[in-house]
C-alpha cells in the first residue's frame, strides 16, 4: 500500500522551520548591519573605509564585490522564502478555522500580532526597496553616485528631509515589533521554549528587538539633530 508523505516544505512544521531559519539569517544580518552603521560615529574616514571594505572582502582571491554579492543573494533568497512561508501559513490558518470559539481577549491579542506582522512586514518591505534605490543604486539619494558613503548618509537625513527620517523611524519601530514577535515565534518553532525558560526567552526576544531598533535609530537622529555632520 502506497503511503503519501507530504514533503517537509509543504507541511506546516516545514513552513514554520523555513520561517524560523530565514528569520535567523535576517536577524543576524540586521545586527551586523547595525554595527556597521554605528561606525559613522567614528567619523567620515572610518565609515568610508568600512563601506569600501564591504566591496573588497576576499580580494584578490575573488573578484571585486564577489562576497558582498553572495551575501545579497543569500539575503534575497531568505526574504523570498520568509515571505512565502508567512503567506502560506496565514492562508492555511484561515482555512483551518472557519468558525472560531475562543475568548475575546485571546482574539484581540492574536489579531494585534497578526496585523502587526502583516502590515509591519509590508511597510518594512517598502522601506527595503527605498533603501536599495537610495544607498545601493543611488537613484533617490540627494548626493548621487559620485559622493562618498558618508556624504550620502549625511544627505539622506538632513533636517530638511525630515520626512525621510520619519519614514525610517516608523520602519524601525515596526521592525522592532516584527523582530520581537518573530524571534519569540522562532524559539517556539525550533522547540527551544520550555515552561522554565519561557520568561527568559521572551525577555531575550524583546531585548534583541529593542537594541536593533535603537541602534539603527541613533544614526538618523544624530544626523538630523547635528550630532553627526
Amino acid at each position: 500500500m502506497a503511503t503519501a508523505i507530504s514533503p517537509i516544505h509543504r507541511s506546516t512544521v516545514g513552513k514554520k522551520a523555513v520561517m524560523a531559519v530565514t528569520g535567523a539569517v535576517l536577524v543576524l544580518y540586521l545586527i551586523l548591519h547595525m554595527i556597521g552603521n554605528l561606525k559613522i560615529f567614528l567619523g567620515a574616514d572610518d565609515f568610508n573605509h568600512y563601506a569600501h571594505w564591504l566591496r573588497t572582502v576576499g580580494e584578490p582571491a575573488v573578484p571585486h564585490r564577489t562576497v558582498l554579492t553572495l551575501v545579497e543573494v543569500v539575503l534575497a533568497v531568505s526574504v523570498v522564502l520568509h515571505m512565502w512561508s508567512a503567506i502560506s501559513l496565514a492562508r492555511r490558518a484561515r482555512a483551518a478555522r472557519p468558525v472560531k470559539y475562543q475568548s475575546k481577549k485571546k482574539s484581540h491579542a492574536q489579531g494585534y500580532a497578526v496585523h502587526t506582522m502583516r502590515w509591519g512586514g509590508v511597510i518594512i518591505a517598502l522601506y527595503v526597496v527605498y533603501h536599495l534605490l537610495d544607498l545601493t543604486f543611488f537613484v533617490v539619494n540627494p548626493k548621487g553616485r559620485d559622493a562618498t558613503p558618508y556624504e550620502r548618509m549625511i544627505a539622506d537625513f538632513d533636517p530638511s528631509r525630515w520626512y525621510v527620517t520619519a519614514f525610517y523611524l516608523l520602519a524601525l519601530a515596526l521592525t522592532g515589533l516584527h523582530l520581537r514577535h518573530g524571534i519569540w515565534s522562532a524559539f517556539q518553532t525550533l522547540g527551544l521554549r520550555t515552561p522554565r525558560n519561557e520568561r527568559l526567552l521572551r525577555t531575550l526576544a524583546a531585548t534583541v528587538a529593542a537594541l536593533v531598533a535603537f541602534g539603527f535609530a541613533t544614526v538618523p537622529l544624530a544626523i538630523t539633530f547635528g550630532v553627526v555632520s
